[in-house]
């Protein structure tokens, strides 16, 4: 018995500083150390696999076919050297051979995504789509990392046609839906990808929220409001100020819609004011404490109709003011570089009670939505502090004949 154990320490002893060398050979692609491994233990599938992989990477497939083989011969029942061969294989441009090995891989590891995978786009590369997607789809279902990939795959072999590329996909989840929403939105197809987001029916906020900001990134305004929770009882064109009053909450909007503060707010505080408000509950006052502000400080996108003309109306009050750049409504076309369309008169120094405050604007031929935006002045000095407080209340626009 003594002599038996002697001999499995030393084979164990011998197995675990060839795992060693090996390691440290794939850590710093070292052939020298998985050859000194092999010497050890030339029995040791892992050690031909990892010198089959040093292979391939310096640019030496046929050798590496050679170890790869030898690692399958040692250990059969490993779905992943069945795979690592497939790949090779496929790399030499031997189709069959890969696709054996990928068979095997697959019948010896049914259930798991890499295998399916690869044997999948193989498959695709053959020709033999029907039974391609069908691999890659049970690939996907397995693990969802891989969703992106088929998608863009079925888009490209669908001709970017949305309809065929759903066809292709057949996947039917939540995460399946919210994946092609994402995608088309990147393609431009903003339609297709709301039908999707409102199958997918996300509870996440922060999923929708995500979103929109694509949708808005893409320009397309109409749907970013059809999906958005706090707009759900208007329509995708309704063209109105979203709480013109702030009789909700005090709006921090995270979607992009609705009332937007900067994100820069060194100088600012707001807060919905009870006193006195121009109409309704309360108003929103924004507090100054002499930074020097720039930027916007608070916008909302608005919806439009292109080429019509609207007035937008508002009412300020100004407590202590004081500032060499008092601050203003710009009403500018949506997106990063939009022109202004209109801006209203600046509100003044010192304490003033409600003033009413106007600006008409006619919109572009392709406007889809604008921005309304509390800006300042230009002043005279580098430096610009502003001190005191701004109310705002009452926001409308109304479309003009």
């Amino acid at each position: 018995m003594l002599p038996v154990l002697v001999w499995a320490g030393w084979v164990s002893g011998r197995t675990a500083v060839a795992r060693v060398l090996v390691r440290y050979g794939m850590s710093v692609a070292d052939a020298t150390a998985v050859e000194a491994a092999i010497g050890l233990t030339p029995r040791d599938a892992e050690a031909h696999d990892w010198r089959g992989a040093i292979l391939n990477y310096r640019g030496r497939p046929e050798e590496a076919v050679s170890e790869l083989e030898q690692a399958v011969s040692l250990r059969p029942r490993d779905y992943g050297l069945w795979m690592d061969l497939g790949m090779t294989l496929d790399d030499l441009g031997d189709q069959s051979g890969a696709l054996a090995a990928f068979n095997e891989s697959v019948r010896l590891a049914p259930f798991y995504a890499r295998p399916r995978w690869q044997r999948g786009n193989l498959l695709f590369r053959l020709g033999q789509y029907e039974e391609a997607f069908a691999e890659m789809r049970r690939a996907a279902a397995s693990n969802p990392a891989l969703l992106p990939n088929l998608i863009d795959l079925a888009w490209s072999a669908g001709g970017q046609d949305p309809a065929v590329t759903e066809q292709l996909v057949q996947l039917r989840s939540p995460a399946v839906h919210l994946a092609l929403a994402r995608f088309l939105v990147r393609h431009n197809r903003p339609d297709e990808a709301i039908a999707h987001l409102k199958a997918a029916a996300p509870t996440d906020g922060d999923v929708t929220n995500d979103l929109i900001h694509q949708l808005i990134a893409a320009g397309a305004y109409s749907q970013a409001f059809q999906v958005w929770p706090r707009m759900s009882n208007q329509t995708g064109t309704t063209t109105i100020v979203f709480d013109g009053g702030f009789e909700g909450s005090l709006p921090v909007d995270e979607s992009g819609l609705g009332w937007r503060p900067s994100d820069d707010r060194r100088g600012l505080s707001f807060a919905l004011d009870q006193s006195k408000p121009q109409s309704g509950a309360r108003s929103l006052r924004i507090d100054f404490n002499g930074e020097p502000t720039r930027g916007p400080m608070l916008s909302q996108l608005v919806l439009v109709q292109p080429a019509a003309r609207y007035r937008l109306s508002f009412a300020a009050r100004v407590s202590d003011l004081v500032t060499g750049g008092p601050p203003f409504i710009a009403i500018n076309e949506a997106g990063p570089h939009g022109k202004q369309l209109a801006r209203t008169a600046a509100v003044p120094n010192g304490s003033a009670n409600w003033t009413p405050y106007t600006a008409e604007f006619v919109t572009g031929a392709t406007t889809k939505a604008i921005s309304i935006v509390l800006v300042r002045e230009s002043c005279a000095t580098a430096t610009c502090p502003i001190f005191g407080s701004l109310n705002l209340d009452s926001f409308s626009i109304e479309p003009l004949k």
